[in-house]
Order: structure tokens, then C-alpha cells, then sequence
């Protein structure tokens, strides 16, 4: 690695002694080298097994205070299981925007910060056009289709969902996975034994990078992500309470816990001191306002009978029925087409105060047709206008893989 000044150095060498203090949960973490880890992974348990043990942390809790003490103790080993506890030092984010294009009704700019000293988080900032702020911000994490015509934050249905977001009042910021876009031109692997981390830690600082803006409303902050986006979209809800609206889409399970490390390869479901499962992390959002999307030809076709109620029965401690929702799409797959959008609009509309009918065609139909779907190489952050500064942590870096 080529340094141009001694500050970049001392650089680098902060960042390697943060980024092994995140990094260190399967390997050397003391807070977990002492115990048994458990990984809860993929198709961990059956159907079955998934609404017994649903019905088994029922029984623990019968009013808001007890559950509220499950909850916390739940938020905590989340964080203990994906190396975040304590959380890291919330360094400078040292934000990078450039390359703004103006469209219909909504801009574009290609944008990264550094989560931790040197690792950058990767993406695109989309803007409302020809309105006046304050805005709510949205943040759009991807999940794992990763064919090359299909990939990422790139993705048709990825660009339509954050534009369409924007012209209706929200600033959105669409992050990279690690080993995804940018990431993946650096050589970030996306199997890193300790992707959950990383991308967890991205998440959280990604709210802060939306609340340095300042047409950003900060009680107005929203997530929504499908696949393995809907599972970074219910942790960072579970862990960030400046989070206000979460909808997470075709992940919300009982019984499939994730098939990626990103997901799942850190002990975040049980431990020593907690069991629990994805149902019940994303009840860590009540009584925030929740929206489930769920199909029926993946695993959330179980959702309106099994994962909804036992998040309803959470929300109505709280007297928050009202706050929480499920579109379930039976006839429907595993991906987050126009039908699941027009969900999401609807309530995030209604929950963060954007303009719906500034999306909306003359019979209330959603109209996306005013977006304009980029190519791949105007979308990355980092190329031979603007290159990955040379201080970058790479992956092989203090000894990461």
C-alpha cells in the first residue's frame, strides 16, 4: 500500500486497531471465546419447530413491561453476537458525494463514507426535486441477487424503488453489501466471517451520514429492504431506535434464519444468556410503525398465521395495533416487484409524511415511469475520475481474508 503523507499512515494504523476490535467476534472476541458459539442458519428448525418456539417466548412475557425487558436483554446479545458490544467509536465519516445528475423529479449523486477509519460504505444519494425540505431520509440496503444483469444496487427494481421514494419527499441512500459494487472492485469477499458485523456497523453509521444532512428530518428515518436487505433492514431496526418506519420484505421468518453469513454466521439467535428468532427481532421495532411483505412461495408463506399474529400480539402491549401491517402476496415469489412496492409507498407515505400522489397515476395506480434506470459504471462511486483514496483499508489488511 502507497502512502503519500504520514497522516495517512497514522490513518491506516488507527484503522487497524478499530477494525480489529470489530472484527474480532469468531476469532478471539473475549466476550465470546470463553462460551459454546451456536449459529442458527438457514433452515435451522422446521415449521413446527418454529411456531413451539414461538409459543415458548410468548410465555415470558405478558405485559409491556416484561416484554421490554426481554427485548433489551434480546437488542443486547444482538450486538454482543455480531461483535458490536460496546459499539465502536463513531469516527469521522469524512463523506464523499460527487457526480450529480438531475432527472424527473429526483436527483442523483454517487456517494461513500467511511464506516470505520479507511472502510468505506459505497452508494448512491437520491434527492427530491422541486421540493422543500425538511425531508425524511430512507435508507434502501439490497439483498443478494447477484447475477451481473441483476446486481445489487444496480438492480432495475432497486433504482425504480429509490427514485420513486425521493420524487415522493425522501432523501435515500442505496448501500453496497460488502463484496457487492464498490466493494467488490476493492476485493471485499462477500462471505467474510464477519460480514454481519460490517455490514450491521454500516448500517448504523449510514444513519448518521443521512442525519449529516441538513434537509434530513431526523425523527423521520426509514429502512426497507427485500432478502437479505430485509434482514439488514429488521437488525438495524432491532438495534437503531433512531429508526421510525421498517419495512422489511420476503425475510421475515420464524423458521429460516438467513443462508449467508451476512445474516446468520455470527451467534446473534442464541447464546448462553438468549434464544430467539427472526420473527421476534423484527418485533423490536414496536411499537414503531412495521410493515411485513411477505409471499407465498418462499419462507414467509407462513407469515399471516404464525410470524404477523405473534408481532401483532407484541404491538397490541402497547397499544400500537394500528402501527403494524402485513401485505401478503400468496400467488407471489421471492423478490421485490411492483405489487411489493406499492405496499411499501403506501406506508411509508403515511408513517413519514411523503407525497404519494406525486407517484401516483390519475386511477391511484403506482407510476414509476418517470424514472430513469442508469447504467452500471455512471452508478459506481470509485472509478479514474474519482478514485478509491489510497489510505482504503483492502482485504487484506490486518490479516482480514
Amino acid at each position: 500500500m502507497h502512502f503519500t503523507n504520514s497522516s495517512q499512515k497514522r490513518r491506516l494504523a488507527t484503522a487497524e486497531v478499530c477494525i480489529l476490535a470489530v472484527l474480532a467476534a469468531l476469532t478471539g472476541h473475549p466476550l465470546l471465546a470463553a462460551e459454546e458459539v451456536v449459529l442458527c442458519q438457514g433452515n435451522y428448525q422446521t415449521e413446527e419447530q418454529a411456531k413451539e418456539q414461538l409459543a415458548k417466548f410468548a410465555a415470558t412475557y405478558s405485559n409491556c413491561g416484561q416484554w421490554e425487558k426481554r427485548a433489551d436483554n434480546i437488542r443486547k446479545a444482538i450486538l454482543k453476537g455480531a461483535g458490536l458490544e460496546p459499539l465502536p467509536k463513531r469516527t469521522a465519516l469524512n463523506p464523499i458525494i460527487h457526480s450529480k445528475r438531475k432527472l424527473d423529479g429526483y436527483t442523483v449523486s454517487n456517494a461513500a463514507f467511511e464506516a470505520l477509519p479507511g472502510y468505506f460504505v459505497t452508494g448512491n444519494l437520491y434527492r427530491p426535486r422541486r421540493m422543500k425540505g425538511p425531508f425524511a431520509g430512507v435508507l434502501c440496503p439490497h439483498g443478494h441477487w447477484s447475477d451481473k444483469n441483476n446486481h445489487g444496487r444496480f438492480r432495475e427494481n432497486m433504482q425504480r424503488r429509490c427514485a420513486t421514494l425521493a420524487r415522493m419527499g425522501a432523501v435515500v441512500f442505496a448501500y453496497d453489501m460488502i463484496g457487492y459494487g464498490d466493494s467488490k472492485r476493492a476485493g471485499w469477499p462477500h462471505k467474510h466471517p464477519q460480514a454481519l458485523t460490517l455490514q450491521l456497523w454500516s448500517s448504523i453509521r449510514a444513519v448518521d451520514f443521512l442525519l449529516t444532512l441538513d434537509d434530513v428530518d431526523p425523527e423521520r428515518i426509514g429502512v426497507t429492504g427485500a432478502s437479505g436487505g430485509g434482514t439488514q433492514t429488521f437488525l438495524l431496526t432491532a438495534v437503531d431506535n433512531r429508526v421510525a418506519v421498517s419495512v422489511p420484505v420476503v425475510m421475515v421468518s420464524a423458521h429460516f434464519f438467513g443462508g449467508c453469513n451476512c445474516e446468520s454466521g455470527m451467534p446473534i439467535h442464541k447464546s448462553k444468556d438468549h434464544e430467539t428468532n427472526n420473527a421476534e427481532i423484527a418485533a423490536l421495532a414496536a411499537p414503531r410503525p412495521l410493515l411485513l411483505i411477505s409471499d407465498g412461495k418462499d419462507w414467509t408463506k407462513n407469515v399471516p398465521d404464525v410470524e404477523y399474529p405473534y408481532i401483532r400480539n407484541i404491538y397490541r402491549l402497547y397499544g400500537a395495533e394500528s402501527k403494524v401491517a402485513n401485505v401478503h402476496l400468496a400467488d407471489e415469489g421471492h423478490d421485490y416487484g411492483l405489487s411489493k412496492r406499492t405496499g411499501m409507498y403506501k406506508f411509508m407515505a403515511k408513517h413519514l409524511g411523503l407525497k404519494l400522489d406525486r407517484a401516483t397515476k390519475p386511477d391511484g395506480t403506482i407510476d414509476e415511469s418517470f424514472v430513469t434506470v442508469q447504467k452500471y459504471e455512471d452508478l459506481y462511486v470509485f472509478n479514474d475520475d474519482h478514485p478509491r483514496p489510497d489510505y482504503a483499508l483492502k482485504p487484506g489488511a490486518v490479516g482480514l481474508k
